[in-house]
């Protein structure tokens, strides 16, 4: 990625998570326990990534789980997806971002997100996960 689009969207990153700190929302965000483990920077971005996840565990306004390798899951996990205000699914892919607001789109992801939800682990059990995580990399 040109240093430019890298720069862009580290920005649109950093004002995105202005918003966890709104008075009035809430983010509920599952997180697959691969993806705690997956190398796509040095040791020192991937430690500050997997520490900054640890850190929004203690906000009010976030609930984040974390479906770990040994879950069951009685669905395939598929592409990843944001639901917002249960009016619009935002999927993505490798060169664009989708919208949906048909709501049988957005009943079908909501009850993928609930049958995966039902597999994570939250609070002590997700932040030991992420802590595992980064004892692996020092």
């Amino acid at each position: 990625m040109p240093t430019r689009d890298t720069d862009d969207a580290v920005r649109a990153r950093m004002k995105r998570q202005e918003w966890l700190r709104l008075p009035g929302r809430e983010l509920h965000q599952l997180v697959w326990e691969g993806a705690l483990c997956l190398r796509l920077g040095s040791r020192e971005v991937m430690v500050a990534q997997l520490e900054q996840l640890r850190a929004v565990l203690e906000l009010d306004t976030v609930r984040l789980g974390v479906v770990p390798f040994d879950a069951v899951l009685p669905l395939v996990i598929g592409n990843g997806f944001t639901m917002v205000d249960e009016r619009l699914v935002v999927t993505e892919d490798w060169h664009s971002e989708h919208w949906l607001d048909d709501p049988d789109a957005i009943a079908l992801r909501r009850r993928v997100w609930e049958t995966h939800a039902a597999s994570a682990v939250y609070g002590a059990d997700a932040r030991s996960l992420i802590v595992k995580a980064v004892d692996a990399l020092r």
